[in-house]
């Protein structure tokens, strides 16, 4: 313990996307304005900012004035305005165009955007007001004192794969704060501890999960128009399996192309990606990336439990905001201007309690009064049933939508409960499906020129780990994992992973077990969430490891 280095802080903020840097953009303001002088600390476990960043993005721009008053809104770095929105339903050799917009979906006076140049550009913002801004250190563990947070701890680095320490050994830095915001995006490790040990989602809906991967091409000139934005519904989805497509044009002839999947589907064979790359090859989406080639690629998920699956959010120290919350709006599938939301209703609800010195549950509570008066619970509350009933499948699920557009939300049936996207799951006995190859025999052998295997994709999202590191994907129960992940359900994580870091291998006796390449892993989380009897955990790697996305 004393060779462990400690900062003091008034305010951590751990993670650098929007609502962590809205958070610090807000909070500085107030801060500043009232002649006061409170340290603020952001760190971030991507070797930059942005670099970990992802998101399709289509955003409402209206919250940008609001954190930023005194910019010239044409400065935001946002790539292309909508020009024209379409619903397409998809089958295999088919298309049609809904000749109406889908309720909550019109993007009229929304922007195309990388997320990951919006949040470079808004940490520019932050440093320009005195806000403290650190990349590349990845925070392991809350810290604690007296059953309260105190603030958190940075990764030990110089350790080898079984945690011995090396000649290199640097124990993590303890960052002791006033005030600690998670802003760590979907899955936070730090929140989903937290979550447990205040038991923050009692009498809450489960969080439920969608997993997007998303590739970036450079195309000729005319195969789309910027601003020009396509989602598509159906194939090669069937009606037991939530989710759709996108297609954004951007400016200089760029494309952004991406599949979301609710992670509530069955079949534990099912793979995201290779569903991307066989959507990919319908008439109607590769006309647009026709005679172009592949830029960069990443995959994320995203919350989507809606308002009764939001925990508490705050308590004695401590508040969460942004993806870490589940901040995203069903069915527009959008979170952005919830996120900066968040993190400004936060930082107001911090200022307060800096004036205060009080930093209570008590105190920041008012994080949750400002909440249920902001644009986050007009956005969530009238669509709060809607994931639920999506859950029960594409012909259940549009009808208990119906219903539920009648009544403000409420439907027929009042609060719908939701199921852990991994007990979701079926087993091979189980499942009565057509196995995911079968679906799609034939349409798998990807050409490396319209479709893509998955090292390949990685390769192209920069994605890079240090050799010497205790492995930061960790099976939690071998035993368990071994009769249950494999023999019972035949490694789903070997399917549902976009990066290819779960390798079933069956030696010459016919025993199986799993190889974890984690120097591939994309930070998605997908196996923490979905893996059957909680059979994997997902923890941080060292700082500055993981993807690095450039526009994604």
């Amino acid at each position: 313990m004393d060779n462990v280095d400690t900062v003091y802080t008034d305010v951590l903020i751990v993670g650098g996307g929007p609502s962590g840097l809205a958070a610090s953009i807000h909070l500085a303001d107030i801060i500043n304005k009232k002649g006061q002088n409170h340290r603020i600390l952001l760190i971030d476990k991507g070797n930059s900012i942005g670099s970990h960043i992802l998101s399709g993005a289509v955003i409402r721009p209206e919250v940008f004035k609001q954190l930023l008053p005194d910019v010239d809104f044409n400065e935001i770095p946002f790539n292309a305005k909508v020009t024209k929105d379409a619903t397409v339903l998809l089958s295999e050799n088919g298309s049609f165009q809904l000749p109406f917009p889908v309720p909550y979906m019109s993007n009229k006076g929304n922007y195309i955007a990388s997320l990951g140049q919006i949040c470079r550009y808004l940490a520019k913002k932050a440093e320009e007001k005195g806000v403290e801004i650190y990349p590349g250190f990845s925070i392991s563990d809350l810290l604690y004192k007296d059953g309260k947070v105190i603030g958190a701890k940075t990764i030990d680095t110089g350790v080898d794969h079984h945690g011995n320490p090396m000649e290199n050994f640097q124990p993590g830095t303890r960052i002791e704060a006033k005030l600690t915001i998670l802003a760590e995006g979907t899955r936070g490790s730090l929140t989903k501890k937290l979550i447990n040990q205040y038991k923050l989602d009692k009498g809450k809906n489960a969080q439920v999960y969608s997993l997007g991967v998303k590739e970036l091409w450079s195309v000729p000139e005319g195969n789309i128009q910027p601003g020009e934005i396509y989602h598509t519904m159906g194939y090669p989805l069937n009606l037991k399996e939530f989710g759709g497509g996108f297609i954004y044009g951007l400016n200089d002839n760029k494309v952004a192309v991406g599949l979301v999947v609710g992670l509530d589907y069955e079949d534990p064979t099912f793979d995201t990606h290779n569903a991307f790359q066989v959507w990919k090859t319908t008439p109607f989406v590769s006309k647009f990336l026709k005679g172009g080639r592949l830029v960069e690629y990443g995959a994320k998920t995203l919350p989507e439990g809606g308002w009764y699956s939001l925990p508490k959010l705050y308590t004695d120290n401590v508040m969460i905001v942004g993806d870490s919350a589940g901040m995203i709006a069903m069915p527009a599938l959008k979170g952005v201007h919830l996120a900066i939301t968040s993190g400004m209703l936060a930082a107001e609800t911090a200022a307060q309690a800096l004036d205060k010195n009080d930093f209570s549950e008590k105190s920041l509570s008012v994080y949750d009064s400002l909440i249920k008066d902001s644009l986050i619970y007009r956005d969530l509350y009238p669509t709060r049933n809607f994931r639920q009933a999506f859950a029960k499948g594409m012909i259940v699920g549009p009808l208990h939508f119906a219903t539920q557009m009648i009544t403000g939300g409420a439907g027929f049936f009042g609060r719908l409960k939701s199921v852990p996207d991994k007990e979701r799951t079926k087993t091979l006995a189980e499942f009565k499906g057509k196995p995911f190859k079968e679906r799609f025999k034939g349409k798998l052998d990807f050409d490396k020129v319209l479709t893509f295997d998955k090292p390949t994709d990685v390769y192209y999202s920069g994605t890079a780990h240090d050799e010497q590191q205790v492995p930061h994907l960790k099976i939690n129960n071998p035993e368990t994992f071994q009769k249950i992940n494999i023999e019972q359900y035949g490694a789903p994580c070997q399917f549902f992973c976009s990066s290819e870091v779960y390798e079933l291998h069956t030696d010459k006796n016919g025993h199986k077990e799993i190889r974890i390449h984690a120097e591939n892993c994309m930070h998605c989380k997908t196996c923490d969430i979905k893996s059957p009897a909680d059979g994997i955990t997902w923890c941080v790697p060292n700082g500055g490891n993981g993807p690095d996305f450039q526009n994604m």
